[in-house]
């Protein structure tokens, strides 16, 4: 099940909360939020986007954008962010206010990782380099794992097949290990490549707040030390029987 299912959504209501919070009218508020959603990853495609949460009032919508690069979203005096908010009353025709949060370490970023790979995919970097590069940052920075698929036509080759990439633990299983993961797009000359990213951050302990606008609580830190001490103890066993081993890959040829 684990391997299978999107890990943000099944770990929705015990460790991540909703990006879109609001009562009302399902069918004509979702299709609203994912226009906006869609406009602004067109629109901020060199800004670093995290997340768009998106907060509705009876008479207002509050849309928080989740950005590694927020100077490129608010501009010279803030005149982007207004000129921004002017734009997308137009898409909704509410009102709307913008909130811009800085994400501080955007290594280990799903998002940011997936589309900074195929960003220099399609900057003609040689896919490998990209990953390793991708996956070393992100082990550097503190990640306890990370494992990155890529699917296409590789090197130009006549024939699709996918890699698979990995360095550390990330334990689909585990409900309480907070895995963060994004799926991005590189249109090249030869076609479109597919890659995917998790990243595991350490296991959450205890309650926490699962507001969208709320990063990683206090305990957190203090888990991923926990976590690591309880599997010295239990003998190294964890959701990921295969343990802490080096980066492997993996490629097979799709049919």
């Amino acid at each position: 099940m684990g391997q299978k299912t999107n890990p943000i959504s099944n770990r929705i209501g015990i460790i991540r909360g909703w990006d879109s919070n609001w009562y009302g009218d399902y069918a004509s508020r979702i299709l609203e939020d994912a226009k906006i959603r869609e406009y602004l990853n067109t629109r901020l495609a060199k800004a670093s986007l995290s997340k768009i949460v998106i907060e509705r009032t009876l008479k207002l919508i509050t849309v928080t954008i989740h950005t590694a690069r927020p100077g490129v979203i608010i501009g010279k005096g803030g005149q982007e962010v207004d000129k921004l908010k002017e734009e997308l009353k137009k898409v909704c025709n509410k009102e709307v206010q913008i909130n811009i949060f800085e994400v501080k370490r955007p290594e280990v970023d799903a998002n940011i990782v997936a589309n900074n790979i195929a960003r220099q995919v399609e900057g003609r970097v040689s896919y490998r380099r990209a990953v390793k590069m991708a996956i070393a940052s992100t082990m550097r920075v503190g990640a306890e794992g990370i494992k990155v698929l890529i699917s296409g036509r590789l090197g130009g080759a006549e024939m699709a097949r996918s890699e698979l990439y990995k360095e550390g633990r990330t334990p689909l299983h585990t409900f309480r290990a907070d895995i963060d993961y994004a799926l991005a797009e590189a249109h090249t000359k030869v076609g479109v490549l597919g890659i995917k990213v998790w990243i595991c951050n350490g296991e959450v302990y205890g309650k926490r707040d699962l507001s969208p606008n709320t990063g990683i609580s206090a305990n957190a830190a203090s888990a991923q030390t926990q976590s690591r001490s309880d599997r010295r103890g239990r003998g190294g066993r964890g959701g990921d029987r295969r343990g802490r081993g080096g980066r492997t890959r993996q490629s097979r040829d799709s049919e």
